[in-house]
């Protein structure tokens, strides 16, 4: 049954309910839920054989959708009406890969949509509070969402966490390897597309567990990543292929799927998903790319800042990133939780004043690491104890995975030292030795 919550006085009601089928059937508030949020993203509208098929898969992840309705409101003839949704907002719960062997529950945010003729009325800011604080009071330690828009966020208490490259790499006539035999592990075969939609789970559960930074994907993936159809392409993709690779023991522990771009000046190969459970692995699957007959370049968009390939080509100018954009924004719910979850590159304390404007995170903390491992207590804010580090929520979620430094916040004016030698230590013991990398838009 659909929950209703009205956070305060305003002429919306927000409704919760979830994403599943009902007696066989998309219900019709689902229905009208989706149709929402394809308008505010300019997709198509959804077919229905489509819409069930997305509302099967959503109902494997828990997906619960929410709608702000407008209230005691007489719509003009031939408009949409009331039991169409003007703003949208959905989650599910996952995983995040904090090192160490931990993958830290997350609450992971979608489908964020105000329809123009109803912005700057605060449903955002409804739908977002009255979330979090649900998330925050079922022991969520962390939210996340990917944004199609980078200024949103922020004022939310979200910080960018990781990045991803668009990548082209020119593969005319072969890449070549400057140890050829880093790229010459297992063996790629080609495969039917269909074979990725039934490896995806098993082999990103092994790619999730030992990649720094990754948050776990959704059962729509599987879809995505073997070309049988998504929310921007409900159609299957006609021309995807797809290979696997297999290790020294014949087990498969990666894959690519990928298409054929066309365009005039030349030709392009982009990738449409890519695993792989080992550096092996990965280079294995880039020296087959690379063996692609008529190709002259291959593109992808979700490659990690940091990438072996760049590093393991004789012509690193045939590598170009294109470009770099945020890609996973973090918002900490529960300071001590979150931080007692990740491991540390070095032991010390230190005292770190949070500042949140929706409350979850505020307070005076010290964190106290002793072998890699942290314990963090709430200090009481009557001034006996003295902070070292002041920063905001947003602030202390980049800095949570290490993609970016204190040292570097503190130079973009984000963050004040309140003593000497705080922003090394906080850089020191929040060090990563990889670089966080996700590949899961959501």
């Amino acid at each position: 049954m659909a929950s209703e919550r009205n956070p305060r006085s305003f002429p919306y009601e927000l409704r919760t309910f979830p994403s599943r089928l009902a007696e066989g059937k998309v219900p019709d508030e689902v229905v009208k839920w989706q149709h929402a949020v394809s308008l505010g993203f300019h997709g198509n509208a959804p077919l229905e054989r489509d819409m069930e098929k997305y509302v099967v898969s959503e109902e494997v992840d828990g997906r619960m959708m929410t709608g702000a309705y407008v209230k005691d409101v007489t719509t003009p003839a031939g408009a949409w009406g009331p039991e169409y949704p003007v703003a949208t907002y959905a989650y599910h719960r996952k995983s995040l890969n904090v090192g160490g062997g931990t993958l830290l529950p997350v609450h992971q945010i979608t489908a964020v949509t105000v329809r123009s003729s109803h912005r700057r009325r605060g449903l955002l800011r409804a739908m977002m509070s009255s979330d979090l604080a649900q998330a925050k009071a079922a022991g969520l330690p962390m939210a996340a969402l990917t944004a199609s828009e980078a200024t949103i966020y922020g004022r939310f208490g979200f910080g960018v966490a990781t990045h991803a490259c668009r990548i082209e790499v020119a593969v005319r006539g072969g890449l070549e390897f400057i140890v050829p035999t880093a790229a010459g592990h297992g063996v790629v075969e080609i495969a039917d597309p269909l074979v990725v939609k039934g490896l995806h789970h098993q082999v990103f559960e092994r790619v999730h567990a030992a990649r720094y930074g990754s948050i776990d994907r959704q059962d729509m993936y599987r879809f995505l990543a073997s070309g049988q159809g998504g929310y921007a392409e409900p159609e299957p993709v006609l021309n995807i292929r797809a290979a696997l690779h297999y290790d020294e023991s014949g087990t498969v522990d990666g894959y690519v799927s990928y298409k054929p771009v066309r365009d005039d000046s030349r030709s392009t190969v982009e990738i449409v998903d890519l695993l792989a459970v080992t550096d092996a692995a990965y280079l294995a699957l880039w020296n087959f790319l690379g063996q692609l007959d008529l190709i002259d370049e291959v593109s992808w968009s979700m490659a990690p800042v940091d990438d072996p390939l760049e590093w393991a080509i004789a012509a690193k100018r045939h590598y170009k990133r294109t470009d770099t954009e945020d890609h996973l924004w973090l918002r900490i719910l529960d300071v001590p939780a979150a931080l007692a979850a990740r491991s540390y590159a070095v032991d010390g304390s230190l005292t770190i004043h949070v500042g949140d404007p929706l409350g979850h995170g505020s307070g005076l903390f010290r964190i106290t690491v002793v072998h890699g491992l942290a314990t963090v207590a709430r200090c009481v804010e009557d001034g006996s104890v003295a902070a070292q580090l002041s920063l905001g929520v947003s602030e202390l979620s980049s800095l949570y995975l290490g993609a970016v430094s204190a040292r570097t916040m503190h130079a973009a004016g984000r963050i004040r030292e309140e003593q000497p030698g705080a922003l090394a230590l906080f850089d020191a013991m929040f060090a990563a030795a990889v670089t966080p990398h996700s590949m899961t838009n959501f």
